[in-house]
């Protein structure tokens, strides 16, 4: 896999933000709640976002610092928490937590495959997408944490 050429690489991350962007567009049109169904809606532009950057980028349209490379605060609650079965009928913080694996995921593999990599463009484009992804994975660990666990008029 490390001999995987730019062009190889983008295509395979634009089939996998094309399967991320069309999962939560489902997920989206199966919740009751507009909240979550924004956030969703929110996370599907995200991918399509993504998406756009990664045919600009192998087009020559925008270069690798398009992106930007933001620590993100990784609260490991997907890591310690199984996720929900999204073919069921899911309360709000099932939706964020299903939400939050996918984020994990996607995360790893531009990781990994970051990893495989000598240091120069490929790797760089990677990185900073796999970071994109742990921002994303903050954002609905964050609305799990707050949906789960809500506060409470005592603290």
């Amino acid at each position: 896999m490390a001999d995987m050429k730019l062009d190889d690489v983008i295509d395979r991350a634009v089939k996998r933000e094309e399967e991320s962007f069309a999962f939560y567009r489902d997920l989206s049109d199966r919740v009751e709640d507009p909240a979550v169904r924004d956030t969703l809606e929110f996370l599907a532009g995200e991918e399509r976002k993504h998406r756009d950057f990664l045919i600009a980028y192998r087009e020559g349209r925008v270069g690798a610092g398009g992106l930007r490379m933001a620590e993100a605060v990784d609260y490991k609650i997907a890591e310690h928490l199984e996720a929900p079965d999204p073919e069921k009928d899911m309360e709000s913080k099932d939706v964020y937590l299903v939400a939050a694996h996918r984020e994990l995921n996607s995360y790893l593999f531009y990781k990994e495959l970051a990893d495989v990599h000598p240091e120069g463009e490929v790797k760089d484009v990677l990185l900073r997408i796999a970071s994109e992804e742990m921002k994303h994975k903050e954002k609905v660990e964050y609305l799990y944490a707050n949906t789960a666990f809500p506060q409470t008029a005592g603290g």
